[in-house]
């Protein structure tokens, strides 16, 4: 069966890219393109669409209060085509908190060339919402039609050497999560008490939009929680969430991690990378790291995880039960790096429990 889509954006233009490339995909059908809410509620009468594609700023009922009117009658799978403005990124924040599985982004220029450029990351970001378990637990790139090689953190840094990395009193955690993990992450960060081990996050997102999801994040925690800079120092209490478009990674400078935001290739077709940041976890931290792989789509983090095991790291996986796409958790397990396979609670309770 295929999967059928519902284009909701005010602009014709990109109403007519979107239905051109996603019609493009043996497996997707557009069931309609229209331009505000009310016509959609009008088409959703006689057919309710898999995955909803849906703009923010549109005319006689906005995208966020129609986000939450379709979660509050049937959750459905929703994927944010949002501008890359400041304003834009707040508001997709608070969409992605009211339910929707991930974004989309679109220029305010040149918008036909960047969309058909996008064309392949936007058909993979709508089989992933069709995925997408809608009643899962929920707390409240570059890439072209021709998908780039696939290719490992060797593009980053060299493999671990294999030495038992000597145990400290410096604790450090690495999430790495994708689909579903800005829900997750809003559940997740709160319990965390203010001499928590610092903590460092990969989280699949579009450049502009990690500062917001930090920030917004920072205001409901009692921890800190900021987009990581080259050279931040991880502290106790401190959570550095990886910038869009750029690979976070840790590396040791005496008795301290420091972290290291550095551009460079896209690996695992992510950048940033889960495997990047788990890599330079088990180099530089080894057994004295807890490393959790949660809710997402793909592999990316599969092999780092399986690095920080063999390194001496603790490290979970998020249950399929409690994820709302089960695919890196899962890759990680037969990957053989996973100690332990617990829901998104219990990895909460493991988290509030570490001390630094």
């Amino acid at each position: 069966m295929g999967i059928n889509v519902l284009i909701v954006d005010d602009s014709a233009v990109v109403r007519e890219i979107l239905t051109q490339v996603l019609g493009a995909a043996r497996d997707i059908k557009v069931l309609a393109a229209v331009p505000d809410p009310i016509f959609a509620m009008q088409r959703m009468k006689m057919h309710w669409p898999d995955v909803i594609v849906l703009d923010i700023e549109m005319p006689r009922m906005d995208g966020l209060t129609f986000l939450r009117r379709i979660m509050a009658e049937r959750p459905t799978p929703v994927v944010i085509c949002s501008s890359l403005t400041e304003k834009g990124a707040d508001i997709t924040m608070d969409a992605l908190s009211a339910g929707a599985v991930s974004i989309v982004t679109k220029p305010t220029i040149n918008l036909k060339a960047f969309l058909q450029d996008i064309g392949n990351d936007l058909v993979q970001e709508v089989r992933a919402a069709a995925s997408a378990k809608m009643g899962a637990m929920r707390p409240g790139s570059n890439s072209t039609h021709v998908p780039a090689p696939k290719l490992t953190a060797d593009a980053m840094l060299g493999a671990p050497s294999g030495k038992a990395m000597f145990r400290t009193t410096d604790k450090l955690i690495a999430l790495g999560t994708s689909t579903g993990g800005t829900q997750a992450l809003e559940f997740l960060l709160p319990k965390l008490p203010t001499n928590c081990p610092a903590v460092v996050v990969v989280q699949h997102m579009p450049e502009q939009f990690t500062r917001a999801f930090a920030e917004r994040l920072n205001r409901i925690s009692a921890v800190e929680v900021l987009e990581a800079k080259n050279g931040d120092r991880l502290m106790p209490g401190l959570v550095l969430i990886a910038p869009g478009g750029r690979h976070l990674l840790v590396k040791r400078s005496g008795a301290q991690y420091i972290a290291e935001v550095k551009d460079g290739p896209l690996v695992s077709r992510h950048r940033p990378s889960v495997d990047v940041l788990f890599r330079s976890v088990a180099i530089s931290a080894g057994s004295n790291a807890l490393g959790v792989i949660m809710t997402g789509m793909g592999d990316d983090g599969a092999r780092g995880m399986r690095e920080m095991h063999d390194a001496g790291a603790r490290t979970l996986a998020q249950d399929e039960k409690s994820c709302v796409v089960f695919g890196m958790p899962k890759e990680a397990i037969a990957h053989g790096g996973v100690d332990e396979v617990v829901s998104l609670t219990q990895i909460g309770q493991t988290l509030a429990s570490q001390r630094s």
